[in-house]
C-alpha cells in the first residue's frame, strides 16, 4: 500500500507539472489574445474563444512525458507572437497622432514621419505576423495530433488563427487608408486654395500682356510633391493626378475664358467675318502657350519630380481642360472656309501663329500623352498649307477669267484693280512675303519640288501684269470712246500712284510706273481733246468783225454760236455727269484743265459779244449760263456719289474638277477692308 501511494503521489506530482505547464502556455496565449483584440474586430472573436480553449485543456488526460514536451514548443511558438504584439501596441500608439486632422496642414513633415512609422510598422506586421500565426498554428496541430487537449477546442482555435492569417492586410484596422485619405484632402486642400483663375487688369481688357500669370508658392510646391510621394508609395498614384488635373485644368481654363475665347466657337464660313477673330486667335494662342501651358508644364515635373510619366499624362490632361484643342478647331473653321483671296491671308495669318509656337508645341505637346494633339496640330497645318496654295495658285487665273466682264459703266477703276493691287503688293508686304513662300516650299516639298522667294516675286508680278492685259480688253467694251480715255486715265493713274512708293512698285521698278504715269496723261489730253476740247471753237469770233457794221447780222451769229454751245455743253455736262474720277487729286486735277479750256473762252466771249442778246427780249434763251455758273457746274464733274453701286465683275474660284462653282465675295468688299 504504501508503495502505491507513494506512485499515486509521484503521478500526481507529475500531472501537476504538467498542469503548470499548459496552464502558463495558456496564459501566455491569453495574453496575445487580449493584445490581438485590442486591434479589431476579428481579433475580439479570438479572445471571446480563450475562455472556451482554457476550460476545454483544464481536463487533459495526456501522458506525463507528452505534456512536458508540449511545454517548450509553446514557448517557442508565443515568442514571436508577442514580438509581433508589441508591433502592434506601437501601431495603436500612432492613432492620435495619424487622426488628427490639423497635423496634417500644420506639421506635415511630421505628420508624414509618423506615418512613415506606420508603414514601417505594417511592413513588420505584414512579414511576421504570419509567420507569428504560423508557428501557432502548428503547436496547435501538434496539441490536436497528440490529443494533448480537447478536439474541440483545438479546432476553434486552428480556425481563429487561420482567419486572423488571411487578415493580414487589415491589421491597423484602417489606420493607414484614413491617414492617406487625410493626406489626400490636404493634397486638395493645397491645389484649391492656390489655383485660382488669373485676374484681368480691365474688365472686358481682351489684351493678354495685362494679364499677370498667378504661381503657387515654392513651399506649397514642395509639399505638394511630399504628399504625392507618400501617395503614390501606396497606390494613389491616380487618385492624385486626376485631383491635379482637375485643380490645374480648371483654373487654365478659366484664366483662358476671362480673355473672352467665345470667338473661337464661331461657326461662319466666311473668311473676311473671321479676320478680327484670326488676330484675337494668334494673340491668345501665344499667351496660352507661352504664359499659361509653358507655367503649367514646369509646374507638373515641380509636383511630379520623381515621376515624369505621370506628369507628361497630367499635363496632357491640363491641356486639353485648358482648350488647347478648341484653338485647333478653330484654325480648322479657318481652313474650312468658303474660298476667296482674303481665305489667303487668314490662312497665312494661322500658319505663322503655329509656326512660331512650332518649338513650344514640339517641346510641350512631345511626348506620347500629347499624341491627340500632334496629331490634330499636323492634320491643320496641312489643310492650312493645302489651302493657301490652292487659292494663290488660283488667283492668276481668275484674274484672266475678269477680262471678258464688262468694265464700270461710270467709267471708274474696277474694283478688281484696286483689289489686286492692295492684295499684290500685301503678298509682297513684311508681314506676309515669308510666310507664303515658306508655305508653298513647303507644298512643294511634299511633291519633291524646289520653290524659293525669287519664285514667289516673280508669281506675283505675274498677276499684276496679266490684270494690266485686262486694261485694253476692258476699254474696248465701251461704246462711247470718249467714255473709254476717261476709263484708261483712271485706271492708269491709279497703279501709279498706289504703286509708287510701295514694296510691289519698288519690284515692278520705275520704268514701269512712269509709263504708267505717261499713259495717264496721254489718255488725259486725249479726253480733254475729244469731249471739252471741242467747245471754245464754238465761240468763235471768226465773222463777227467783218459784220461788225451790221449790227443785226452780228447779233444773229452770236444767238446761233451761244445756241450751238449750250447745245454741246448740256449734252456733255448731262452725259458726264454720271462718269467718276476715282482719285480726287486727278478729278480736281481735270476739272481745273475743262474749266481752263472753256470758261475764259466763254467769260471773253461774253464780255465781248453778250451785250449784243442781253438787250434782245429772248436773252435768257440764248445766254444760259454765267462764266461762274460754268465754273461751279465743271469743278462739280465726275465726283463718285456715295453709295453708288460699283462695278466689280465676279471674281470666281475654281475647285479640282475645273469647274467655277462659288464666287469669291470677298473681292466685292473694300480694299481697305483688307488687314
Amino acid at each position: 500500500m504504501g508503495m502505491d501511494h507513494e506512485e499515486e503521489e509521484r503521478r500526481m506530482a507529475s500531472l501537476l507539472a504538467a498542469r503548470r505547464a499548459l496552464r502558463a502556455g495558456v496564459d501566455k496565449s491569453r495574453a496575445l489574445s487580449h493584445a490581438l483584440a485590442r486591434e479589431g474586430s476579428r481579433l475580439e472573436e479570438i479572445q471571446m474563444r480563450l475562455p472556451v480553449m482554457e476550460a476545454a485543456v483544464r481536463p487533459i488526460r495526456a501522458p506525463r512525458k507528452a505534456l512536458a514536451a508540449a511545454g517548450p514548443n509553446i514557448d517557442r511558438a508565443v515568442g514571436p507572437a508577442a514580438a509581433v504584439l508589441k508591433v502592434f501596441d506601437a501601431v495603436h500608439g500612432l492613432e492620435p497622432s495619424l487622426l488628427v486632422r490639423a497635423g496634417v496642414s500644420e506639421d506635415l513633415p511630421g505628420y508624414l514621419a509618423v506615418l512613415a512609422q506606420l508603414e514601417e510598422a505594417l511592413h513588420f506586421l505584414s512579414d511576421n505576423c504570419g509567420v507569428a500565426s504560423q508557428w501557432l498554428a502548428d503547436i496547435v496541430a501538434y496539441l490536436g495530433e497528440r490529443k494533448l487537449a480537447d478536439p474541440r477546442f483545438v479546432s476553434d482555435l486552428a480556425e481563429a488563427l487561420e482567419h486572423l492569417k488571411n487578415s493580414s492586410a487589415d491589421l491597423d484596422g484602417g489606420l493607414l487608408t484614413a491617414a492617406l485619405d487625410m493626406l489626400e484632402a490636404e493634397f486638395r486642400r493645397l491645389l484649391a486654395e492656390h489655383s485660382s483663375p488669373l485676374a484681368m487688369k480691365e474688365p472686358g481688357d481682351s489684351n493678354p500682356a495685362s494679364v499677370a500669370p498667378s504661381r503657387i508658392p515654392v513651399a506649397v510646391v514642395h509639399k505638394l510633391s511630399l504628399i504625392l510621394d507618400r501617395l503614390a508609395a501606396n497606390g494613389r498614384l491616380d487618385h492624385c493626378s486626376t485631383a491635379y488635373a482637375d485643380a490645374r485644368g480648371d483654373t487654365v481654363s478659366a484664366s483662358l475664358r476671362a480673355l473672352g475665347l467665345d470667338y473661337l466657337k464661331d461657326s461662319t464660313e466666311d473668311a473676311q467675318a473671321l479676320s478680327p477673330s484670326v488676330e484675337l486667335f494668334g494673340r491668345h494662342l501665344v499667351f496660352a502657350v507661352h504664359h499659361l501651358l509653358e507655367a503649367e508644364r514646369k509646374l507638373c515635373v515641380a509636383v511630379f519630380e520623381r515621376r515624369p510619366e505621370a506628369a507628361s499624362l497630367c499635363f496632357a490632361e491640363i491641356a486639353a481642360r485648358a482648350g488647347i484643342l478648341d484653338f485647333l478647331k478653330f484654325g480648322r473653321a479657318v481652313a474650312d472656309a468658303r474660298k476667296d483671296p482674303i481665305k489667303l491671308l487668314r490662312l497665312l495669318d494661322v500658319f505663322d501663329s503655329l509656326n512660331k509656337l512650332r518649338p513650344d508645341f514640339n517641346r510641350l505637346f512631345g511626348g506620347k500623352a500629347c499624341v491627340e494633339i500632334q496629331s490634330r496640330t499636323r492634320e491643320l497645318v496641312k489643310r492650312v498649307v493645302d489651302g493657301a496654295v490652292e487659292i494663290f495658285e488660283e488667283l492668276l487665273v481668275q484674274v484672266e477669267l475678269q477680262r471678258d466682264m464688262p468694265p464700270p459703266v461710270d467709267g471708274g477703276v474696277p474694283r478688281l484693280v484696286s483689289f489686286v493691287a492692295k492684295y499684290c503688293n500685301q503678298l509682297l508686304g513684311e508681314q506676309y512675303r515669308s510666310v507664303l513662300t515658306q508655305v508653298i516650299t513647303i507644298h512643294r516639298s511634299w511633291r519633291k519640288e524646289v520653290f524659293d522667294d525669287n519664285m514667289l516675286v516673280d508669281a506675283v508680278l505675274n498677276i499684276v501684269k496679266t490684270l494690266e492685259v485686262n486694261f485694253d480688253t476692258w476699254s474696248k467694251a465701251y461704246e462711247d470712246v470718249t467714255l473709254s480715255y476717261l476709263f484708261m486715265m483712271n485706271i492708269h493713274w491709279h497703279f501709279f500712284k498706289h504703286l509708287k512708293g510701295t514694296k510691289l512698285g519698288e519690284l515692278l521698278g520705275d520704268a514701269w510706273l512712269r509709263e504708267h504715269e505717261q499713259y495717264k496723261d496721254y489718255y488725259s489730253a486725249v479726253f480733254l481733246r475729244e469731249s471739252w476740247g471741242t467747245l471754245a471753237p464754238l465761240l468763235s469770233r471768226e465773222g463777227l468783225i467783218l459784220f461788225s457794221k451790221g449790227r443785226a447780222t452780228a447779233r444773229d451769229l452770236v444767238k446761233q454760236r451761244f445756241k450751238s454751245f449750250n447745245t454741246n455743253f448740256d449734252e456733255l455736262y448731262q452725259k458726264q455727269s454720271t462718269w467718276v474720277i476715282s482719285d480726287r487729286d486727278l478729278q480736281q486735277k481735270t476739272c481745273h484743265l475743262v474749266v481752263q479750256a472753256i470758261v475764259p473762252v466763254y467769260r471773253s466771249f461774253m464780255q465781248n459779244y453778250g451785250p449784243l442778246v442781253e438787250q434782245d427780249v429772248s436773252a435768257s434763251k440764248y445766254v444760259k449760263y454765267s462764266a461762274e455758273d460754268l465754273d461751279k457746274m465743271l469743278n462739280t464733274l465726275f465726283l463718285l456719289k456715295s453709295g453708288k453701286p460699283r462695278r466689280a465683275g465676279s471674281f470666281q474660284i475654281r475647285h479640282s474638277n475645273d469647274k467655277i462653282t462659288s464666287e469669291m465675295t470677298g473681292l466685292y468688299r473694300s480694299a481697305s477692308t483688307l488687314k
